[in-house]
């Protein structure tokens, strides 16, 4: 290592084994300790890679009682490399809490660059411009899924799924959003990664026998966007009881659209 830090942030592959940097392999090689999600899955890609350094399990379950062990650690002097299952460390996975505390007590953290499904993801589909909007998980309850596409429906929206969540995840999407185009990954760098892109319904149809792995998907900004908003909001007025022209006063004078706009797009609703 060029310059001897005290804390590594480490990525690991999210798929494919061979996916990790030399020096990812020098630095586990060279630290004291590893922290990981999963001592179990760490083992078999340092085994792998004739690694022998000790792993610390260190999840979100323990993570807040386990910064205080690692601190103590690096008092001694020994350094620390953080990994996590799959991935970059803090893309949804823990070490938040640990990089914070150590921020405060002034330790020497670097990051090194390595594989992540998002940019992994997003390297491979079509899109029209660079900006994107990640949100990690997407919410398990219907409302949240909802409140979350209208919030983003002008910026196109990457999240993460489950196989056992992702077709309701994609019915409320198709819901709210209608035919919206969207991008599906699954199974990243494995041997059976694939990637749709069509829009919703086709996607549903296409997976209508399951679908295995863990899954990365986007659904691209509204074209009409500002048209979308005023739809929403329409609909928000609805379910609170307002009458048509009621809902068209209130919007025309918050947002500044024709009254009579307003009024032919509720009817026509």
């Amino acid at each position: 290592m060029a310059r001897e830090f005290q804390f590594y942030v480490v990525p690991t592959p999210i798929g494919n084994i061979q996916d990790i940097t030399l020096r990812a392999i020098e630095t586990l090689k060279e630290v004291d300790l590893i922290a990981c999600e999963d001592t179990r899955v760490t083992q078999k890609l340092l085994n792998h890679y004739k690694i022998n350094t000790k792993c610390v399990s260190y999840h979100k379950y323990n993570e807040k009682e386990r910064v205080e062990f690692f601190i103590n650690e690096l008092d001694s002097g020994k350094r620390i490399a953080l990994v996590s299952d799959a991935g970059t460390p803090m893309i949804c996975d823990p070490g938040a809490v640990m990089v914070v505390e150590l921020i405060k007590r002034g330790y020497s953290i670097t990051s090194l660059p390595g594989a992540c499904a998002v940019t992994t993801f997003l390297s491979q589909i079509p899109r029209n411009n660079e900006q994107f909007s990640f949100i990690g998980f997407m919410p398990r309850s219907e409302s949240q899924i909802k409140e979350v596409l209208k919030t983003y429906s002008n910026q196109n929206l990457v999240f993460y799924d489950s196989p056992e969540r992702i077709f309701k995840t994609l019915d409320v999407i198709k819901s709210i959003r209608k035919d919206v185009k969207i991008a599906l990954g699954r199974e990243l760098s494995k041997l059976f990664e694939e990637i749709v892109v069509d829009n919703v319904s086709n996607v549903i149809e296409h997976f209508k026998y399951g679908i295995k792995g863990e899954i990365v998907c986007m659904v691209y900004a509204e074209e009409n966007s500002a048209d979308f908003d005023i739809d929403c909001k329409i609909s928000d007025l609805k379910k609170k009881g307002f009458k048509d022209k009621e809902i068209s006063v209130i919007l025309s004078t918050l947002y500044d659209v024709n009254k009579n706009d307003v009024y032919k797009k509720i009817i026509s609703m």
